[in-house]
């Protein structure tokens, strides 16, 4: 039945240039609050931190996974509820509770044997900048600070929280040659 069914056409289309910056990733390094998150922060009556996180974005990192593409996680604040979210989603390469995210990523990079040449990064802030200078395609929602906007080769048309990392993680599938494959084996 499902046979007669004509293909999908992906309907995603990036800029060429952006695609090909894209190419070489094999390890893509995220922030957490305002790119994995909203960047609100949310305290329970008890002063337990609350995340909300999007069901697009996680699906983009397994995505990615099943590419051969390295999520790494890397944040400045650490709690349980990212801790229960990323280990759900199998991210196994993270540093929180961190602010010095350059040697955080540099060490990362070292156990996967890659270098910055090999990496993306996607923050919003300032604390994120040396990772964003040094990583071969630096991608910022749009609500990031103007000069982690200026660094950016993309910046997402999607917020952060609400399906930014997933905009990332489809580019990396689609300069990858990984996209068409995932999209036709979900459709069938």
């Amino acid at each position: 039945m499902s046979s007669d069914l004509p293909p999908l056409r992906p309907t995603l289309n990036f800029d060429p240039e952006l695609l090909l910056r894209a190419q070489p990733v094999r390890v893509v390094f995220f922030d957490v609050d305002g790119v994995l998150t909203d960047g609100g922060l949310y305290f329970s009556d008890v002063g337990e931190t609350l995340k909300r996180f999007h069901t697009l974005d996680g699906h983009g990192i397994k995505l990615l996974q099943r590419a051969g593409i390295t999520p790494a996680v890397i944040s400045g604040r650490d709690a349980p509820a990212l801790r229960t979210r990323l280990s759900a989603l199998g991210v196994t390469h993270l540093r929180l509770g961190t602010e010095d995210k350059r040697p955080a990523a540099e060490s990362i990079l070292a156990e996967l044997g890659l270098d910055w040449s090999q990496a993306a990064a996607m923050g919003d802030d300032w604390p994120d900048l040396p990772m964003l200078r040094r990583a071969a395609l630096a991608c910022v929602p749009a609500t990031a600070h103007a000069e982690v906007l200026a660094l950016a080769h993309h910046v997402t048309a999607r917020a952060p929280g609400m399906g930014a990392v997933r905009e990332l993680c489809d580019l990396l599938l689609v300069a990858s040659g990984h996209y068409v494959t995932e999209l036709e084996m979900a459709a069938r």
